[in-house]
């Protein structure tokens, strides 16, 4: 049977692309133990999802907990160990999506490094049971923000490192989500949401508060 956990850690919201957010973004952190995932790809910059620099710059200086999710050829630069001299100040944690096929000994070594020169969390995908390497947090993820939920938890249980959880989670399934995953009580862990909290293809400060309702 599930064993139903505790509260996560904090829950990332993930696409926030506008800098009018940043004031509801801070009056929710204030309520909530929130991370926020902003979205970095510069070929991509300025599109939904994609904030520009300067909404990047003013929110690297909002005191807001950030984590940057890095795609494309950035991600890919930092998994093979290259250096972009990409401005990474002001976040606590960098997912590195670099692709989908999972991450190999020499590219978690790489983000590993990364990390240490930056002095920020890395963090990676994982598509199947977690890894059970701490040089990284691990989220798994299998929907890569097209809202898809898993038909299977992989379990949380004995010692881990730090993990996550996406996929299809929002207002209207977070309740349901957690009392599904196997989780040892106590064990820390975060969830990450990106499609579920938009509307009309703009990032929705009222449903990461729904969400934050129903889970905290």
């Amino acid at each position: 049977m599930p064993t139903s956990p505790s509260s996560p850690v904090f829950i990332t919201f993930t696409g926030a692309d506008s800098m009018d957010l940043i004031p509801g973004m801070q009056a929710l952190s204030s309520q909530y133990s929130v991370e926020w995932g902003i979205l970095i790809d510069p070929a991509r910059q300025g599109i939904p999802l994609f904030p520009d620099h300067k909404t990047r710059q003013a929110m690297q200086r909002s005191g807001l907990r950030l984590s940057a999710h890095v795609c494309g050829e950035l991600a890919q630069a930092i998994a093979e160990g290259r250096d972009s001299g990409f401005d990474f100040s002001g976040y606590s944690r960098v997912q590195i999506n670099h692709g989908r096929a999972g991450s190999s000994e020499q590219e978690i070594q790489n983000c590993y490094l990364f990390g240490v020169r930056h002095g920020v969390r890395p963090a990676l995908q994982s598509q199947g049971v977690f890894p059970d390497d701490g040089r990284v947090d691990w989220l798994y993820d299998v929907s890569f923000g097209n809202g898809i939920k898993p038909s299977v938890w992989p379990p949380l249980q004995g010692a881990h490192p730090f993990c996550g959880f996406s996929g299809g989670i929002g207002p209207t399934s977070i309740r349901d989500v957690l009392q599904t995953l196997v989780i040892t009580p106590g064990t820390p862990y975060w969830l990450d949401m990106e499609s579920s909290v938009r509307s009309n293809n703009q990032f929705d400060l009222a449903k990461c508060r729904l969400v934050c309702e129903a889970a905290f």
